[in-house]
């Protein structure tokens, strides 16, 4: 094929063996680039948050955190921080962008926000019921309301919040921070039926509902039976109810002596919990190696730093039993192998027993979900794990009037992932209730607006901050393991915010070549940093990612490909290590190159309503 013929031919993209121009025009492109907000299950904009905290415009970041993400002030302390391992700044230095700690910040120290509270509609004569108060069904109300729909929540405690009420402990999330937040949807005109626990899902269906959503969470925590459990009954307490306990102020103090089994979050919040409430010997106990443990590195060293010992590879066989009462816990050690097929397993060591002496043991190996008040006769098919069968996309059973989200939907997750199923579930029950197909889903709002303001200048800061990870300041243990109730992290002051927001990337901001523009003069080529721009000939994309000055080998991350130049080259941008420096642009003698702000805003159930 001649270049005339190629390029006649632009329309339908090149022919093998050529790689396909990309279409920048897909919302998924680009959208994939600002990786943090590609990994974030709500699809939050973060470098754009980041730089209006950057400009002390606060409110600003966090309206556009609770558009997305619904709970800013609760996020900003509690998040999982999917966002974070794929944050741009991690590849060039270690530690990536504090993005949850700088959400916290526009939390803190946001204005007034109710003139900024969307109008609640008229109402539509349409009611849908929300069982659980969780972060889910929160949002699902949160999402509806303002759009008509009577929201009636149900819950079993006295107060909405879910697991971020009974299960995150106070000294990590005030109770104040998690009122406020979850007021403000209550106060969209939301009906609560709290200390209300449902235990018929066909009560509920005959109830006059004409949509139900399920946020029940993974409520039952996992036992373990090894010899003595039952003699130790009054001393052994599964993790989320104990936690639950402590949070509604059931239960204040516990043994000295305190071991905590599992690796995961919550057995971070158990042990140090237990620090507050009399455990002077507090150990946790994982039968995994400690750089597998499933607790976020984080919450680890929170642990570590109020003196919790972790003990890995130590498997419990027994409880050891004086007078009646726990005297102690056995452990076999273990190590890990690898077998044939690839798998690790943990294999006894051979090594004497292992005794630890405790008064108290709290076990947080893990959580279930419990459906026994949903009856199997209405429709809703159950599948493994005894599971509801739920569609991953439109979040809806088989039942089509019963919809699922959060743990309820697909098993334990976050509160993230839960705020993200809840806004996919608030698009289908509004579609279900107007009678329209549940998989229209409502498009992204996308904009690409060129951020040049002169010959060398953007409006955006695009200097790249040299300085390392700022750590957040904490409070004197000395006071808050006497108080239970006092937040250990105090957070970024104004300044510390400023400079940790200076190490964003601003990956938003995306370099756009122009190939009528290019003269081909490679001086792109010799500015980049990073050498992530080629001028080579165009060859299937195994081959042209190998060609490249340095290999693209994350297959995750797109190429940016040009059509064919007049010397028979095309543009070639690995978009997987470019820091959006804009040197290119600035380079450029013909403009080329252009630096774009790129914002992507997840559809959400009201631009559903707009389009109707």
């Amino acid at each position: 094929m001649s270049l005339e013929e190629h390029r006649g031919a632009k329309n339908n993209g090149p022919r093998a063996p050529y790689t396909k121009p990309t279409d920048i025009s897909d919302p998924d492109y680009f959208h994939k680039v600002v990786d943090c907000q590609w990994a974030c299950p709500a699809h939050t904009p973060v470098p754009e948050y980041i730089r209006m905290i950057a400009q002390r415009q606060y409110t600003e970041a966090y309206m556009v955190n609770w558009e997305s993400n619904v709970f800013p002030g609760i996020l900003g302390r509690t998040c999982d921080r999917p966002c974070e391992p794929a944050c741009r700044r991690g590849r060039i230095e270690e530690k990536p962008v504090a993005i949850c700690r700088l959400k916290r910040v526009a939390a803190d120290n946001r204005g007034d926000i109710e003139h900024l509270m969307p109008e609640i509609g008229p109402k539509n004569g349409k009611r849908v019921a929300c069982i659980g108060g969780g972060p889910a069904s929160l949002t699902v109300a949160r999402d509806l309301a303002p759009l008509g729909y009577h929201v009636v929540v149900f819950d079993r405690d006295g107060a909405g919040g879910g697991m971020m009420r009974s299960q995150i402990p106070a000294f990590r999330l005030p109770e104040a921070v998690l009122n406020e937040e979850v007021d403000r949807i209550i106060d969209f005109g939301v009906e609560t039926r709290f200390n209300h626990e449902v235990t018929s899902l066909k009560e509920v269906l005959n109830d006059d509902f004409d949509a139900i959503f399920v946020g029940t969470g993974a409520p039952r925590g996992r036992d373990l039976n090894i010899p003595g459990r039952e003699e130790v009954a009054d001393n052994f307490h599964i993790g989320i109810d104990w936690l639950m306990s402590v949070a509604f102020g059931h239960t204040s103090k516990i043994g000295k002596r305190v071991v905590v089994l599992g690796g995961g979050n919550t057995a971070m919040d158990c042990c140090r919990t237990a620090k507050r409430l009399g455990g002077e010997d507090v150990k946790v106990i994982v039968r995994s190696p400690f750089d597998t443990m499933k607790a976020s590195p984080w919450e680890i060293e929170d642990a570590q730093n109020e003196d919790v010992e972790i003990l890995n590879n130590h498997v419990p066989q027994k409880f050891l039993i004086e007078d009646g009462k726990l005297a102690a816990v056995v452990f076999e050690k273990v190590s890990p192998e690898i077998d044939a097929e690839g798998r690790r397993k943990m294999v006894p060591t051979g090594e004497e027993p292992v005794v630890v002496p405790c008064d108290d043991v709290l076990c947080a190996i893990g959580q279930e979900n419990h459906f026994p008040w949903i009856e199997r006769d209405i429709g809703l098919e159950f599948g493994e794990w005894d599971m509801p069968v739920v569609d991953k996309e439109t979040f809806q059973s088989t039942n089509p009037k019963v919809f699922f989200g959060g743990d309820a939907a697909f098993g334990p997750e976050n509160i993230i992932w839960a705020v993200a199923h809840g806004h996919q579930a608030a698009i289908s029950i509004d579609s279900f209730c107007q009678q329209k197909d549940v998989r229209d889903r409502p498009p992204p709002e996308v904009t690409l607006v060129s951020q040049k303001m002169g010959m060398h200048e953007w409006s955006y800061h695009n200097d790249i901050s040299n300085d390392e990870r700022y750590l957040v300041p904490h409070a004197d243990k000395n006071f808050t393991l006497k108080d239970i109730k006092m937040e250990v992290e105090l957070g970024f002051d104004e300044q510390l915010a400023f400079d940790e927001a200076m190490r964003c990337l601003n990956c938003d901001v995306q370099t756009v070549f122009e190939d009528v523009k290019c003269i081909e003069c490679d001086a792109c080529v010799d500015v980049c940093p990073v050498d992530c721009i080629n001028f080579i000939e165009n060859s299937p994309e195994a081959d042209l990612r190998q060609n490249l000055r340095v290999p693209a080998n994350d297959m995750e991350q797109s190429l940016y490909v040009s059509d064919i130049l007049p010397t028979g080259r095309s543009m070639i941008k690995d978009e997987d290590v470019c820091l959006h420096c804009g040197l290119c642009a600035e380079r450029c003698p013909t403009a080329a190159w252009d630096m774009q702000q790129f914002l992507y805003k997840e559809g959400q159930a009201k631009n559903q309503q707009v389009a109707k």
